[in-house]
């Protein structure tokens, strides 16, 4: 039988240290080996026992979960899952720590209505299982505003094309689609839209996070507004997005229907909605993510004259969305998460 995966689960309150560890180990293939109540002793333990992913809470004493994490990082880097309570605070400090190199967050069971306890399992135990693998390419994002120099120019604008841009990302997400955005110019003259799996609150906080950093406007998308260029849209966790085009215009439609992939929103609905709309005149981007959401889509945009583009390997958090996508014959580029923003200029 092959090894465990090996958790070190980090909460200041006893009770949830209990919840998680039942949770993990509730599945054959995950051992808890530890626990740990303040984040000095997250540190220590990380050295000691060396676990192979660590979950951890954000408001501790002694030391936070943010200044663990940093430590970590520094000393011993391991997959780190944040838990996240659904506030102001606890939204920033989410995306903070996913800047700071954890690979990936979950809401904190004591916190949520929108999910039941069961749907947390799931995803805690999905996403343990898929970062124990994760290849730690810690980049760590920095929020500030990228150097003039580093932003991509826009050379030539052809104001007959009317293109559009969908972006498809899961774990690991986060940090990479900030990178990606914060390197296109204000004139961006084409609207992005973008499905980031993540659970239903978070998205709001994200885009305004991403809004603040990045010269273009992102916002939540909302059911039935106009797609305007330079603006990027999120898919609201919970809601699928799709666009519909009447003449000119093109609106953003939500919806609850079924799960995707086992995913709402769906990068695969979205992609699957661009394709039968326009397809000529789609760039389709699939990035870091466990699963195969998207894949299918994205060969869809590709094989209707579409241009699609995936994220390597080696800048992937999890190289599975992108992975499937590419063996299916769906890309046309594979390039760094760096590079993505040049790739998608020179085909606008």
């Amino acid at each position: 039988m092959s090894e465990k995966i090996k958790v070190l689960v980090v909460d200041d309150s006893a009770l949830v240290r209990k919840v998680i560890s039942d949770i993990l180990e509730s599945d054959k293939e995950i051992e808890v080996i530890g626990t740990a109540n303040n984040g000095k002793s997250a540190v220590f333990k990380n050295l000691t026992l060396n676990p192979d992913v660590i979950t951890m809470d954000i408001e501790m004493p002694i030391m936070n979960g943010l200044e663990a994490l940093q430590e970590i990082i520094k000393t011993n880097p391991k997959p780190v899952i944040m838990m996240s309570v659904l506030t102001q605070y606890g939204a920033e400090a989410t995306f903070k720590a996913l800047e700071y190199g954890a690979v990936d967050f979950i809401p904190k069971p004591s916190t949520v209505l929108a999910m039941s306890m069961d749907d947390i399992a799931e995803l805690l135990i999905t996403k343990v299982k898929a970062v124990a693998k994760a290849s730690l390419n810690l980049h760590v994002t920095k929020s500030e505003h990228v150097s003039e120099t580093n932003k991509v120019s826009i050379i030539a604008r052809h104001e007959d094309k009317k293109k559009i841009v969908g972006i498809g990302t899961s774990t690991g997400g986060p940090s990479a689609l900030q990178r990606v955005l914060q390197k296109l110019p204000k004139n961006f003259p084409s609207p992005i839209l973008v499905v980031q799996h993540m659970p239903p609150g978070f998205t709001k906080a994200f885009a305004e996070r991403l809004d603040s950093l990045c010269d273009v406007s992102v916002k939540e998308a909302e059911d039935g507004e106009k797609v305007l260029n330079g603006c990027v849209y999120i898919a609201p966790g919970d809601a699928h997005i799709v666009v519909e085009k009447t003449g000119d215009t093109r609106v953003i439609r939500l919806s609850q229907a079924e799960k995707v992939s086992g995913h709402r929103p769906s990068a695969d609905v979205l992609f699957h909605s661009l394709a039968k709309e326009d397809s000529h005149n789609v760039i389709g981007v699939i990035m870091t993510g466990m699963g195969r959401d998207g894949a299918r889509g994205i060969k869809e945009i590709h094989d209707n004259g579409g241009y699609t583009i995936a994220q390597d390997e080696s800048t992937s958090v999890v190289y599975g969305m992108n992975r499937v996508a590419v063996e299916m014959g769906g890309v046309d580029a594979v390039v760094d998460v760096d590079s993505i923003p040049d790739e998608i200029i020179s085909h606008i």
